[in-house]
């Protein structure tokens, strides 16, 4: 159980690519232990805005807070509070690497022992100890984001960041991810990009509707309206049966 302040805190952050803004003086502040889904279409930024948090990438202007330290722009600190699960599509599977050895990896200055030890826990922690000699390039997509999740949680930060942990996953794997993440979730700050609410949305206690720049921030029943989605989503959103539904 992770004891004290879970929280993550930006104020006016601003990011850009050249021209291309990503986010202008945006500010919001989140609690947990909880699952928080970051909702958003593709290509509206989350992952840049995943990277600020974790200090990858330094903005223009603002400020990041992780557990009430500023850790902005700076990896080292973040890492102290956070870990990061990225996409499927950013991980190379061609590295010779077994399950079992690509967690050990996360905690590079620990000894032998600890390190297996850690990593073991962590693999059976996601149920993935069938894993362990397993090599990268023969994994599943859902095998492998859940090696991805162990990598981050043996690391055991108080702040756990999934980027599309769903993309490339077939509909019962992401069903089990979702579950799983929401179990993290019960000691836990895990903040969870998508951009399919469907999987998380009753699983969630909070929404961060994004689209370059946080449009809303709020319980389900608060955020999960149509004026609010079409601020993130535009057309995409329809209302079926009295239902809405989000057209990736």
């Amino acid at each position: 159980m992770h004891k004290g302040e879970q929280s993550i805190t930006v104020e006016n952050l601003t990011f850009a690519y050249g021209e291309d803004v990503i986010l202008s003086k945006n500010s919001f502040s989140v609690r947990g232990p909880g699952l928080i889904t970051l909702l958003g279409p593709n290509g509206s930024g989350k992952t840049t805005f995943f990277k600020l948090l974790i200090g990858i990438l330094k903005p223009l202007e603002g400020r990041v807070f992780l557990n009430g330290e500023d850790v902005t722009g700076d990896p080292f600190k973040a890492g102290v509070h956070a870990s990061y699960v990225p996409q499927l599509s950013a991980v190379r599977r061609d590295l010779p690497l077994t399950g079992l050895e690509a967690v050990e990896a996360a905690l590079q200055g620990k000894e032998r022992a600890e390190r297996r030890s850690r990593a073991l826990e962590a693999l059976r922690l996601v149920g993935a100890e069938d894993l362990v000699n397993r090599k990268l390039s023969a994994m599943s997509g859902g095998q492998l984001q859940r090696v991805l999740i162990a990598r981050a949680l043996v690391r055991d930060t108080p702040i756990v960041l999934m980027d599309e942990p769903f993309s490339g996953i077939d509909p019962r794997g992401r069903e089990n991810l979702a579950d799983l993440a929401s179990e993290l979730a019960n000691d836990r700050l895990i903040l969870l990009s998508t951009h399919d609410p469907v999987l998380t949305l009753n699983k969630s206690k909070t929404i961060v509707v994004f689209n370059r720049g946080v449009k809303a921030v709020g319980s389900p029943e608060d955020v999960y309206k149509l004026e609010l989605l079409k601020a993130a989503y535009g057309s995409g959103v329809l209302i079926i049966e009295k239902c809405l539904h989000v057209l990736s």
